[in-house]
Formats: C-alpha cells, structure tokens, sequence
C-alpha cells in the first residue's frame, strides 16, 4: 500500500532525484513518487521509519504522513 509523507527543502528536480534515491537505496524494493508542488512523496513497499531515515539522510526533512 502507498502512503504519502511530507518532505521539506525540496525545490527542485535535483532534490526530487536526491530524495528519490535514497529511499530507493535504503529500500530496493520501494517505488517513489516525488510531488515537488505538494512537498510529498508517495512510496509504496517502505515504513514510515525507513522514508524518515533515507529523507534524513539525503538532507532533507522528514514532517511526516500526509493526513488523509
């Protein structure tokens, strides 16, 4: 199931690639969908802990679950 986060600092297609490959490299498995106008990703096969981690690590701040 997808779940959408809040990511801030993220301005460009740099930042969106950035993010995206962290996730990406801490969980193989996941896809991600970066929505810069939004300030979100949307993953699918990752925890929140791990989205936090890999947003974190890639600078970035991680603000949590987008409400539904």
């Amino acid at each position: 199931m997808a779940e959408s986060y809040r990511v801030s600092g993220m301005r460009c297609g740099g930042c969106a690639r950035a993010v995206t490959e962290a996730i990406v490299a801490a969980v193989p498995d996941a896809t991600v969908e970066v929505d810069l106008a939004a300030a979100t990703v949307t993953v699918t096969e990752a925890s929140a802990a791990q989205v936090a981690a890999a947003v974190d690590a890639a600078g970035f701040g991680f603000d949590g679950p987008v409400a539904a």
